[in-house]
Order: C-alpha cells, then structure tokens, then sequence
C-alpha cells in the first residue's frame, strides 16, 4: 500500500510544480504535464514499469472529456455538422491513410502494413488538442470547430478500423505462426467476440439504442431521485456511474468507451442536468487528463530513441508535415481563411491516444510486427510531445502575423453618406444599426474587424473597414455633415481615444457612446460623450425586475422598484461624476468617491424600504 501512496505523490508533486510553471512561462498546462512526466520517467528514473498501467487508467479522462464535449452539443446541432464529420473529417483520414500507404509501398514494403500505419498515423490527439481549445478559448472559431469535426470523425473511424485490421494480418511476412494468440490473461472481455457480421451490427445497434434510452427516459427520473436526496457525493457517484456503465457497455461489444459517452452527453444536451453533471465531472476529467499527459511524457524510452534517434526523429517529423500538408489543404477547399486554417493545420498535426490502441491492436493481431510497435510508439509519443510547441508558434507567429497584416490594410473607400456614422459593428453595434435603419435613418459602419465586416454582410449589412480615429477616414464617412455618430467598439481604451480625437476635430456632432463599466462611463463623459451607456445595466435592471417577480412581487411594483433605482442613481449622478474625476486626477480623493458610493448604496436601501411600507 505504501508504495501506491509514495507513487502518486510523485506524480502529484511533478504536476504542482512543472505546470504552474509551464503555464507561466506561456508553454500552456499540456507541455506543462508531459514535461513532468519525461522528468520523473526517463530522466530521473522514479517512475517505471506502472506507467503503461496507469495509462489506461487515465485514459478514462479521454472518455469523460468527451462526455463532457457531447453535453455542449445538442442533436440539432450535430446534424448541423455532418457535412463537415463526413466531408472534412473523411477526406483528412482518407488522405493521409493514402499518401502514408502509397509511401509505404514505395519504400517496399508490403501495402498492408504500410495502410495500417496509415491508419494509426491519421488519427490525432483529442486529449491535446481541446484541452488546448478550451485553455486558449479556440473552441468557437472556425478552426476550431472544424478541427473538433475532424476529431469526431476520427474517433468514429476508429470503429471500422479495428474491425478491418485482423483482416490485413500477414503473418508469414513477419514469420509468426498462423496459430499465434493471445494470452488468456491479455484478453478483453467481449460479448460479440464469437458473433457473425450481422449479429455484430445488430449488437451495436442495441448498445447505441439503449444509451439514447437511457439518456432520454431513464436519466431525469434517476437524478431527480438522487438529487432529492441532498447528497452532493451521491449525485457524483451517479454521474461517474453513468459515464463508466456507459465506457464498459461500448467496450463490451467492441466500440471505442469514448464515442459512447460523447453520444451519452449529446442525448443529454437538452437536459435540465446538464450544468451539474457537467459541474460533477470537470474535476475528475482534469486530474484524469493530466495524468494522461503525464504518463505520455514518462513513458518515452530514452534508450530505444537514441538507439534509434535519426529513424524516430525523420519519422516523427514526416507525419507531421504531411498531416499538416493534408490539413492545410483541406482548411482552402473548405474556405476555412487565414489564422482558421493554420489553427486548423498546426492543432492536428500530430499523432493521437488512439494510435497507441490501434497500434497496439494491429501488432496482437499479426498486421505489425512487435519491433514496428517499438519503434512508432516513440513516434506518436513525440508527435503528441511536439502539439503545445506548434500551439505556442501559432499564438507568437500566425496571430499575429494576420493581426499585423490586417492593421496594414488599407481602408474602404467609402462611397456612401448616411445621417448616422457608426464605429463598430459588433453584437452591439449590430442592434443600433438595425433599428436606425428600420425607422429610415440611412448609416455609414465603420469597423477595423475584417472577420466582423465578412460575417455581417452575409446578412445583408454593410461595413467599411477602417480605422474610426483616423482623421481623413472620418471626414470621408460625413461626419462633419451627419447628425450622430455612435460609438460602439469594445475595447475600453479605443472607445475613450475615439471620444475625445472627435470632441476635439468635430465637437459639434453629437455622441452616444458604449461604456464598458461605471468608471468607464465617467471617463467618457469627462472626455465629451454627449450620452454614455454601460453596456450591461438595463440588462442588469430587467433581470433584476423579473427576479422581484418571481420572488412574488406583482410587475407594477417591480416595475416601480426598478425605476426607483434608476432614478436615484440619476440624482447622485452628477456628484458621482466629479467625485470619480477628482479620484482620477488626485489619489487622495479615491476616499471621497467611495464614501459618496457608500452613501447611495445606503439611501437605495432606504428608499426601497420606503417604498416596501408603502404597500
């Protein structure tokens, strides 16, 4: 028993401090895991033969990252994205199976070792790949989303080409004897093991059925059950139950654990539960998948890369470029532009968790021999190694590059005056624009985002691209002759430049600006905004009236304690204003301002009760 404490301790104490670390120094919290695990594996020798055990172990963390995936996709739209699972995440895995083979075959060796390598080599690493999505915020792009469609594709295929594999075994090339098995004690338990073709598809069609029942009448009642009872640990232990029966289900009859709990969490997408579920889970997902990391990275036999360091190396780095080839080609026949299809192209680059299950297959299967198996292990290992380095060249390079390339544009020519000039046209300045334009008010858009400008007019919006401070652009657009110009740029310190460069150069037009917070609105107010707006306190004032509502006030006084609100802000207004701009200008002043705010907050309360009594 010791020695199980002593070992997560280690592992515990090598994650602590390399990740903070790596997260740090800008390298992300992946690399952070596999640098953890190379130091306590081969480099310092503290770990050893358990690694390959608790690999398995932590593959669970795969299964319930997908889970997890599966609830923030509802069936609607996963049909939405059955162009691009089929399309572009086929053509990824055909292509790349095909150029691997066809190399294969040119170096002479026989076309069905060389297609399964081609196999194991197209999958990629969805462990790597959406933990760094959901790090750096990637998921909701373009690329993002296409590389998640290529990942799903890639965990179905997964299916078919275990199923495909023992059909492609040569074993008199390898000289294995035909007779040649596994161990009893090796062996996975299967129920469909001894099944014809058609009982196989008919079981699999039954395990699929019963998790999408399960998911739709089974679920609601069991954590309604659970959830009465006020044990938090129970409603735990019912969602890791849920996410494991599901796992040993798809295991059972030979399908991949994690595509069964990512259809699991898709059936349950629509449910009340799905935010405490998901609440449930992220622990245990994220401890799980950085064990993952860490067991890759200790994994790494020192000895058989340098006893075969140029041959893993060139290997490692040929998969790369013709992933990224395959990829990068893809990302232009599907129009997935600029940084999208880099992020797309430098994110699926490298070999995956998969590819130690199908290489593993392949070789008990006799379609590899064990000494491939040694020597492509490393491969994929490196490959996954290399995933953070690409990340952080696609943030320091790629971001970049196309965020300079897009400063250096040019500006629109602007052909068009409207009565109303607007600088931004995001979901903001989008709602200003509509209702201008319903009431007959023609406007002039101006916005410096070229992904913005494009997405906006595929609804029949207009926008010009360019930069609102800029003097001769502003001139161009009318202002001097328009009736209003409307801030709405999110970017803080943007929006009070624009304000005060037109205060100056064109102080008669009026302004209405978007502030981002209250001591934004005072900035702007103080630089010349004519009406300043924060962007989320009517929202605020709504919700809070429904919330009165709810509570059981009737909507009249809600209504009423609402504009109470409103209207004593309004009377503290101009003091407020002062206050926070002589804070601004002397520190000794900061104290005054946060009096003057206390005191509000306190006459707010008082004229609530007032108004409570007056019921």
């Amino acid at each position: 028993m010791t020695i199980y404490f002593i070992q997560a301790a280690i592992y515990l104490f090598a994650a602590v401090i390399c990740v903070p670390l790596a997260k740090r120094l800008g390298l992300g919290s992946v690399l952070g895991y596999l640098i953890a695990g190379l130091i306590i594996g081969p480099v310092t020798g503290l770990v050893g033969d358990e690694t390959s055990t608790i690999q398995h172990f932590a593959e669970f963390g795969v299964v319930m990252m997908l889970f997890v995936v599966g609830l923030e996709l509802s069936p609607k739209a996963l049909w939405n994205m059955k162009g691009r699972l089929i399309g572009l995440g086929g053509l990824q895995i055909s292509l790349t199976t095909l150029i691997i083979t066809l190399l294969g075959m040119a170096l002479n060796f026989p076309w069905q070792p060389s297609l399964v390598v081609g196999l194991i080599f197209s999958l990629s690493s969805t462990a790597i790949v959406m933990q760094s999505f959901a790090e750096k915020s990637l998921n909701k792009t373009d690329g993002g989303q296409a590389a998640f469609s290529i990942l799903l594709s890639q965990d179905i295929a997964v299916i078919p080409m275990l199923a495909a594999i023992p059909l492609l075994a040569i074993p008199l090339y390898f000289g294995i004897p035909e007779a040649a098995t596994l161990t009893s004690e090796h062996a996975n338990l299967s129920l469909v093991e001894h099944l014809s073709g058609w009982q196989y598809a008919g079981a699999i069609v039954c395990a699929i059925t019963l998790i999408i029942v399960v998911g739709h009448y089974i679920s609601k009642p069991l954590f309604t059950w659970v959830a009465n009872t006020g044990l938090r640990e129970i409603y735990t232990a019912t969602a890791l139950l849920l996410i494991i029966s599901i796992a040993a289900l798809m295991s059972l009859v030979g399908l991949s654990p994690a595509l069964g709990a990512f259809l699991a969490g898709v059936v349950l997408a629509n449910s009340e539960f799905r935010h405490e579920l998901e609440s449930n889970i992220q622990p245990f997902k994220g401890l799980l998948l950085g064990l993952f990391f860490i067991t890759v990275g200790a994994g790494i036999s020192f000895s058989v890369v340098s006893d075969n360091f140029g041959l893993i190396s060139s290997l490692t780095l040929a998969v790369i470029a013709i992933k990224a080839g395959v990829l990068l080609t893809l990302a232009v026949i599907f129009k997935i532009k600029k940084s999208d299809g880099w992020l797309l192209t430098l994110s699926l680059a490298q070999a995956g968790e998969f590819g130690f299950v199908v290489l593993s297959f392949s070789s008990q299967s006799q379609a590899l021999p064990l000494e491939w198996e040694a020597i492509l292990s490393p491969v994929i290992t490196l490959s996954m190694f290399l995933t953070p380095l690409l990340f952080i060249f696609y943030d320091k390079v790629i971001t970049k590059q196309y965020a300079t390339s897009q400063q250096t544009r040019a500006a629109d020519a602007i052909d068009k005056k409207g009565q109303v000039v607007i600088a931004g046209i995001g979901r903001f300045g989008q709602v200003i624009n509509r209702l201008l334009m319903a009431n007959g008010f023609d406007t002039t858009v101006i916005d410096q985002s070229t992904t913005m400008i494009e997405r906006v007019k595929k609804v029949g919006i207009h926008a010009y691209f360019g930069d609102a401070t800029n003097t001769s652009l502003l001139h161009t657009a009318g202002l001097d002759e328009a009736s209003l110009f409307v801030i709405a740029i999110d970017d803080k310190e943007h929006v009070l430049q624009l304000v005060k460069h037109v205060k100056q150069f064109h102080p008669h037009v009026p302004m209405v600006a978007r502030a981002y917070d209250r001591g934004h609105a005072y900035d702007l107010e103080n630089a010349g905004a004519d009406h300043v707006f924060i962007e989320s306190y009517f929202t605020a004032l709504e919700m809070s009236k429904t919330s009165l509502q709810v509570l059981g006030l009737d909507e009249s006084k809600a209504e009423k304690a609402k504009n109470l609100y409103h209207q004593t802000e309004l009377q503290h207004h101009q003091n407020l204003l002062k206050a926070s701009i002589a804070a601004n200008k002397e520190t000794r002043m900061v104290n005054n301002y946060i009096e003057l705010f206390i005191s509000l907050e306190k006459e707010m309360r008082q004229a609530m009760k007032e108004q409570l009594h007056d019921k």
